[in-house]
């Protein structure tokens, strides 16, 4: 089976700014390809997303397109940075509407999101990188995603630090570990609910 994945970047910053988020949704993009999964992205801040958790909150929503998008892929990217030592808002707001997956189900009767990978990503400059998976997790499993072993690739600079991910000349030695190491995990995973779906 031929596996796709998206990354929802929830950076802060809309297009065309520079951001820390794509800049890590582009390493592992290139790892997924080294798996032959094309990892594509939507920057959430560019898209009229509405609060709420319905999966349409009507008005000029974007969300059910972004929602049809997460279903016809088998792995899904959450990307953010780290703010206050959480997630960003605009990450908040994606799992808030996640939370629509809970009342929804698929032809057989299981949760809408069964079969499929979630996989976190983050980059700050400040501590919290743990914690934003510990959240990130939570929701993704909650909303019926299963997360792999070393679900999470990010880079943490120096607190109070001046330097971006971006910014940077190379990707650190252990950030491209994380980052081989979550793709090769989401990848394998993917697969074998593809072949052994859950029962339900």
């Amino acid at each position: 089976m031929t596996l796709s994945a998206l990354a929802l970047n929830c950076s802060l910053k809309p297009s065309p700014e520079a951001s820390s988020t794509a800049a890590l949704i582009s390493h592992l993009a290139r790892s997924f390809g080294e798996h032959d999964v094309v990892l594509d992205s939507i920057r959430i801040a560019d898209r009229n997303v509405a609060p709420g958790v319905t999966s349409d909150e009507g008005g000029g929503d974007e969300w059910p397109e972004i929602r049809a998008r997460i279903l016809e892929s088998q792995i899904l990217l959450l990307a953010t940075p780290i703010w206050l030592g959480n997630p960003s808002s605009v990450c908040r707001r994606v799992l808030e509407r996640l939370d629509a997956f809970i009342g929804e189900t698929d032809g057989d009767g299981r949760p809408i999101a069964s079969d499929r990978v979630a996989v976190v990503a983050t980059v700050g400059n400040e501590d919290g990188a743990h914690n934003v998976a510990a959240q990130a997790y939570q929701g993704l499993a909650d909303v019926g995603f299963t997360i792999p072993a070393g679900a999470q690739a990010y880079w943490v600079g120096e607190a109070m630090g001046s330097v971006d991910f971006k910014d940077l000349d190379e990707v650190p030695e252990k950030v491209a570990e994380t980052i081989s190491t979550l793709t090769s995990n989401a990848v394998h995973l993917a697969r074998l609910l593809a072949d052994h779906p859950y029962p339900g």
